[in-house]
């Protein structure tokens, strides 16, 4: 079975989608409605953009989103049987199996990374990568610091994100190392993603998901929060909106794909970061760049 998946935050790249721009007219179409829809020219920053202006949050999520799902949408022979997205990705995910359409998912996108910054000016919070330290390790590890630190993106065996307040991500740092992880260092994110410091924001997406239509897809979606197929659209909604403060349970959708016969994994989208994790997930997966 074709399984798609779809990078998140942290791919983007300074000429992303150039290519598809230049030489498709639908691509061209597409980018110049979002364009429209966005109010600025996001095609500008993408194309000839600094790194530092590709990092802004207005820019970041949706200039990964319109790589991923344009690409797709010129891909010849896209007949996705299961798909995926790592975080942000889930989004692309939605558009590509149809539950969710090009104007719409742009439209939520762009609503959650503004609402993402908004909750991560609250409180100084972060997010810091610890490898080498078992899943339940790392779990134990953050249950026993004072303060908000959790378990937040589960990217495959041996290397776990947490995430939460700055002091108690730093205090559960210095912890990671005394358990015996290889290294456990802080990221430059503006906040701490996938924890419950972006309740804030979950309640204004909550609002934005609510009043869109979703569509039966055309495939199922393997959701950060379950890590297990979704069809049903009002069961997609759902856990959308639970995604901003729960963790990205990569490893496990992963491994759920394979288990319901995922023969060839593609990433669809910038950069090879979910090609490589899926390879450390399990060493027999065949993966493809679109």
């Amino acid at each position: 079975m074709k399984a798609y998946v779809f990078p998140g935050q942290g791919a983007q790249f300074t000429g992303m989608g150039k290519d598809l721009y230049e030489n498709s007219p639908l691509a061209k179409e597409l980018f110049e409605k979002a364009n429209d829809i966005l109010g600025f020219r996001i095609t500008d920053i993408m194309f000839e953009g600094t790194a530092e202006e590709l990092k802004e949050t207005k820019v970041t999520q949706p200039a990964v989103f319109l790589h991923s799902v344009i690409l797709a949408k010129t891909l010849e022979d896209f007949k996705p049987e299961m798909v995926a997205g790592h975080s942000l990705g889930e989004f692309s995910a939605l558009v590509a199996n149809g539950a969710l359409s090009f104007e719409d998912g742009l439209k939520l996108v762009s609503q959650r990374a503004l609402a993402m910054q908004k909750a991560c000016e609250i409180t100084p919070s972060t997010m810091a990568a610890v490898l080498g330290l078992a899943d339940n390790i790392v779990e134990e590890v953050c249950a026993s610091i004072d303060g908000v630190v959790v378990a937040a993106n589960y990217n495959c065996p041996g290397q776990l994100v947490i995430s939460g307040e700055f002091s108690a991500v730093e205090k559960a740092c210095e912890a990671m190392k005394a358990a015996g992880a290889k290294r456990a260092l802080l990221l430059p994110v503006g906040g701490a993603f996938h924890s419950p410091m972006m309740e804030p924001a979950r309640e204004e997406l909550a609002a934005a998901i609510e009043a869109t239509t979703f569509s039966a897809p055309i495939c199922p979606v393997y959701q950060n929060v379950t890590a297990s197929a979704v069809s049903d659209a009002d069961e997609i909604k759902k856990n959308l909106i639970i995604q901003l403060t729960a963790p990205v349970k990569w490893t496990q959708s992963v491994q759920q794909m394979i288990a319901d016969g995922a023969t060839l994994f593609t990433e669809v989208g910038p950069g090879k970061v979910l090609a490589g994790l899926i390879g450390k997930i399990n060493k027999e997966a065949v993966t493809a760049n679109a």
